[in-house]
């Protein structure tokens, strides 16, 4: 994946979060606290599958990947490249990449890489907003 790819999935992230932020009161509907205990359950079970050297696009991976995707879609459903805008998101943000990787301290790069395995691999996302562009 080059920097423009990159570059379109942190635009879409943008654009898709702004959109959903402004219509739906700052996302007024989602149980913020509900969500992080969810999360951190994920979390937690990733960090167990890391130290025993699963990789990015095992199954079991990939299950709770599609778990954290369900969890993002309590907000809004993001199109594949806004998914993958989160997780560079948690990379690049200095408070998200602390945050993820105090469960583990190799949790971004690895969940990055997951994110990036079911993004190609998965289903259930919103269509991209430039998918009409290109077609």
């Amino acid at each position: 994946m080059g920097n423009s790819y990159e570059d379109e999935c942190r635009r879409s992230l943008a654009e898709e979060q702004t959109k959903s932020l402004a219509g739906t009161n700052d996302w007024e509907h989602v149980d913020r606290e509900r969500v992080h205990q969810d999360w951190d359950v994920v979390y937690r079970e990733i960090t167990a599958f890391l130290d025993g050297g699963s990789l990015p696009g095992d199954q079991q991976i990939q299950e709770l990947v599609r778990r954290h995707f369900d969890i993002v879609c309590r907000f809004y459903t993001p199109s594949r490249q806004a998914y993958v805008g989160m997780s560079l998101f948690y990379a690049e943000d200095e408070a998200m990449r602390a945050f993820h990787d105090s469960y583990h301290p190799g949790m971004v790069e690895f969940l990055g890489a997951a994110i990036k395995v079911f993004a190609e691999q998965g289903s259930g996302f919103a269509p991209s907003a430039g998918a009409e562009a290109s077609v």
